[in-house]
């Protein structure tokens, strides 16, 4: 009788969420919120899930869950509208991430995003606590549009407001060794910003065509992947000249490091033209490394941060570079990126692959003397 009770238990667990667990297609939303629609489509959010991100399924397949076939414990955050969702993170049951499952292959849904009603703040991560109710969608807009398809929450949800809305899944990752791979402010307020209104500005466009509007929220979600000309305006470059050297200062005024996840690696590239003739320097690495034992090691085994050079959130760091400017020089300053580490590139067997091995470039400055 008690083990029958265990089990009764067990399953109300595992079955308790099934409305916070059936979200509508995104494909619904596409023919109100077309242009909003575009930009999801193209964003990693609605590409979320391994067989869609070649860097993300690179790392999934070296995964102890992954080789021995078990459960995604990733989908938690990339396929959070997944029908089996509990199955995927229950130790006691099997479950896979399965581009054929539109649920799986939603990645994170406009109406899963939309349904957040609040975060819970745990240790190793945040969870997102859904509405049960299906048709009412949770808003930012000040004045209420109505909709004959559902309703929308403008006010009375103080995450859509202040932005946290993100932090359910983007405030921080604990492993099984406590140590943080990968960490933004749980806060994430600074001088009026935050998650959305610098990774989701303002743009040109209607937010539906039922009702015309002069600008929407972009819901291409600016970042590292893609449009990150949107948040270069909140990194400064500038340059100061001595009499033997000369400093590049980069201004992070963002509340989080540069680079977040571990795997991408920025760089600082400096050139100086004189007389027509171009003298590339050094580059500056800035970078995050775990590891154990010593050596670099993936997020679930690594215990250490091996190296942390990567520019960190309100900072303003200064490189210094011995060469000595004259009148007429110009100098080119570039800041970007590689999304994976061009050191573990191979590793993951991701040679091939385009977007791991460019160099993006994130903001590129000119000073002439």
């Amino acid at each position: 009788m008690k083990l029958l009770s265990l089990l009764f238990a067990f399953a109300v667990f595992l079955f308790a969420n099934d409305k916070a667990h059936t979200f509508a297609p995104s494909e619904d939303c596409k023919s109100c919120h077309p242009l909003i629609y575009n930009e999801f489509k193209g964003s990693m959010h609605a590409n979320s899930i391994p067989q869609k991100d070649p860097i993300h399924n690179a790392v999934w397949a070296k995964h102890p869950k992954h080789l021995k076939a078990q459960r995604y414990e990733c989908g938690k955050c990339h396929t959070p509208a997944a029908n089996n969702l509990d199955a995927m993170l229950s130790k006691d049951l099997q479950a896979l991430p399965d581009a054929a499952n539109p649920t799986h292959d939603a990645g994170i849904s406009c109406a899963y995003c939309h349904r957040i009603r609040s975060i819970e703040h745990h240790k190793a991560s945040n969870t997102n606590i859904m509405t049960t109710t299906e048709k009412n969608y949770f808003g930012t807009l000040k004045d209420h549009i109505e909709s004959p398809y559902h309703g929308i929450v403008s006010e009375g949800n103080e995450h859509m407001k202040n932005g946290n809305v993100c932090i359910g899944c983007h405030s921080h990752r604990m492993n099984k060794h406590n140590l943080n791979v990968c960490s933004t402010n749980i806060d994430n307020q600074m001088d009026g910003a935050n998650c959305v209104s610098c990774h989701m500005p303002k743009v040109d466009g209607t937010v539906s065509n039922l009702h015309e509007r002069k600008q929407h929220t972009f819901h291409g979600f600016a970042g590292a992947h893609f449009h990150s000309q949107m948040l270069a305006k909140h990194v400064d470059i500038s340059i100061l000249r001595e009499i033997n050297d000369f400093i590049i200062n980069i201004d992070n005024r963002t509340s989080h490091a540069l680079l977040l996840h571990p795997l991408r690696t920025a760089v600082l590239k400096v050139s100086v033209t004189r007389d027509g003739k171009t003298t590339e320097l050094p580059n500056e690495i800035f970078v995050r490394v775990l590891g154990k034992e010593g050596k670099p090691a993936m997020p679930w085994v690594a215990d250490v941060t091996l190296k942390d050079t990567m520019i960190q959130a309100n900072e303003k760091r200064s490189v210094k570079y011995d060469f000595a400017l004259q009148s007429g020089d110009r100098v080119d300053v570039v800041l970007g990126w590689f999304l994976v580490n061009p050191k573990a590139v191979e590793k993951l067997g991701l040679q091939e692959d385009k977007a791991s091995t460019e160099f993006k470039l994130f903001k590129k400055e000119s000073f002439s003397f």
